[in-house]
């Protein structure tokens, strides 16, 4: 069975997407962005404020899904600038802690040039 999960509390989606998938015993988390999910606004400033503010969208997103940052089993984070990497990854760490996921981490280029991180992640929480 799948179902497209919006939780509350959680950013809108401006496009045509769904903020989470549950399909059999996993949760695969939109690519989520620095976004404050209560104006609805983007949430700019250093990499360590965006990538707060993107770990907070996504673990509230898991948490509304049944979930939690213990389940992520695979994350995607993708930066405008690799020189951000070291900065990203001391919030990435207070966030998951010793028992960390598996990650892939990319440069990129986005779409809205001041933004300065997106992280996505699949969770699994059983059938």
């Amino acid at each position: 069975m799948i179902e497209r999960l919006f939780p509350p509390g959680v950013p809108t989606p401006k496009n045509p997407y769904s903020p989470a998938v549950k399909a059999g015993g996993f949760i695969f988390v939109s690519g989520q962005i620095p976004m404050d999910a209560a104006s609805g606004e983007m949430s700019y400033g250093d990499i360590q404020h965006e990538t707060r503010v993107t770990l907070g969208n996504m673990q509230r997103i898991l948490e509304g899904s049944g979930a939690s940052l213990d389940n992520v089993v695979k994350v995607n984070v993708y930066l405008a600038n690799e020189a951000d990497f070291a900065q990203m990854n001391e919030v990435y760490v207070s966030f998951f802690g010793k028992d960390r996921p598996a990650r892939t981490t990319i440069g990129c280029k986005f779409a809205n040039p001041t933004m300065k991180v997106e992280i996505d992640c699949i969770a699994y929480v059983g059938e």
